[in-house]
């Protein structure tokens, strides 16, 4: 049996990421060296473009040190002559090559997938996203210990410092908008700010209670953006007017806004539980876009908290991260956010073929071990001169397409805590059908 792999020649043949190297090619990763100045002076054993694809590769194999990441980069590509680096060359080639190059790469692969017709990604001619934060430990040195800080929790002090970061997410295909990063020193609301330059006209952002901030709802609205924020039941908003579908318009400092009162039943076979909501939306116009409609269009929230899932739990398997430098973090944090962005174009281009399938439906956990082997076998490296928008990856989810979502009947918790105690209760995983229920209320708060 014979099986060609076509790759680059010589020393830049290990610099390829399997059939994602089609979304990230290698005119890209040189172009973005050129520009940021980090193209190698003479051709070295790890060309500068090479270590860009294993700083990607590695996220894809986050519980394997770098010499078995490399292993893994030039397991297809038999009969080649191969460098062999040493843990310390490619150290030294990582921090050659800086972060420039990852950062630039971000800034042009960051953003929603194309797709007008995909489900869930549009409401009422509005692209429906969500912003929230989450931390990601970083491994206890001295040198990040010199920037990052160790996270509170409940049971006393974190083993390891934590980064924050905060995504802009389109809700309908999880890709990502926009990211910032930095030290748990600063909260949420204070890196914020730093997604508002994605936002435009023709956007609808859904957020949780912790930045129902007036300045941040105002900075939002001044990008053209809508709003669609939860606020705590008890907090003050005048009603100025009553309108036709039980809401009331209001002000959130000098922003006109809409607050929706509801309350939100979910019946089983077990019993009923039903929760009081506020929400706050700057969309003030009642007959363009219904209170009810809005009070499910927010559970799509949901889709960054599933993304957190994906990168934190699947990708990384709650590993902490490989740098132990602050600056070796910023790299790989770019390095994170583009392997991730990458199976999710792939995920979005398959889906996009298939226009009644939810995008809800693919299995990232498909995509992402169906990613690994092709890095291995060095498979679909270079496109064909027929454009292929599934490609095996594609191909893989499509067969293995994940059954209608179903509503979700318990609130969140610990399945399995560090605590031997079981603070929580009894913890009930069995799937119920459910019908749910959204009743506006018009009693003045």
């Amino acid at each position: 049996m014979r099986r060609d792999v076509v790759v680059a020649a010589g020393a830049f043949a290990p610099g390829h990421l399997g059939e994602l190297t089609r979304l990230i090619p290698f005119e890209m990763v040189d172009e973005a060296l050129a520009h940021t100045g980090r193209t190698q002076v003479r051709v070295r054993d790890l060309p500068s473009r090479v270590v860009v694809y294993s700083l990607l590769a590695g996220c894809l194999f986050p519980e394997l040190g770098w010499r078995q990441v490399w292993q893994r980069l030039t397991a297809g590509l038999t009969g080649l002559k191969l460098a062999v680096p040493t843990a310390a060359a490619l150290v030294q080639a990582r921090r050659r090559v800086g972060l420039e190059p990852m950062w630039w790469l971000w800034e042009l692969l960051r953003g929603p997938a194309a797709g007008i017709a995909t489900p869930g990604v549009w409401w009422r001619g509005l692209r429906v996203c969500a912003i929230d934060g989450t931390t990601i430990a970083v491994p206890d040195t001295a040198a990040n210990l010199s920037r990052f800080t160790k996270h509170r929790c409940n049971h006393g002090g974190s083993g390891y410092p934590s980064i924050r970061l905060l995504v802009l997410v389109s809700c309908g295909t999880r890709t990502l908008m926009d990211a910032v990063f930095g030290t748990t020193a600063n909260g949420e609301t204070t890196y914020a700010p730093g997604l508002l330059r994605s936002l435009h006209a023709g956007i609808i952002v859904l957020l949780d209670r912790s930045f129902a901030v007036q300045a941040l709802v105002s900075a939002i609205a001044a990008t053209g953006a809508q709003t669609l924020v939860r606020v705590k039941n008890g907090r003050r908003l005048p009603v100025l007017r009553r309108l036709r579908d039980g809401s009331y318009t209001s002000m959130l400092g000098t922003v006109a806004v809409r607050v929706i009162d509801c309350e939100i039943t979910i019946a089983t076979a077990t019993g009923r539980r039903t929760g009081l909501y506020r929400l706050v939306t700057t969309l003030t116009d009642h007959r363009t876009h219904p209170a009810a409609e809005l009070v499910t269009l927010y559970h799509e929230r949901w889709e960054i908290e599933s993304a957190y899932l994906e990168v934190k739990s699947t990708v990384l398997g709650g590993r902490v991260l490989r740098a132990r430098t602050p600056d070796g973090i910023d790299q790989e944090m770019y390095a994170l956010l583009l392997t991730y962005q990458l199976l999710r174009l792939a995920m979005a281009d398959a889906t996009g073929t298939r226009p009644e399938i939810d995008p809800d439906r693919a299995s990232f956990t498909i995509a992402l071990h169906t990613a690994r082997d092709l890095v291995i076998q060095a498979a679909g490296v270079i496109a064909d001169a027929v454009v292929d928008l599934v490609g095996t990856i594609g191909s893989h989810v499509l067969a293995g397409l994940l059954p209608a979502r179903r509503i979700r009947t318990r609130p969140r918790v610990v399945k399995r805590a560090i605590s031997k105690y079981n603070a929580k209760g009894t913890v009930d995983r069995t799937s119920y059908k459910a019908t749910t229920s959204i009743d506006i209320l018009t009693t003045d708060p």
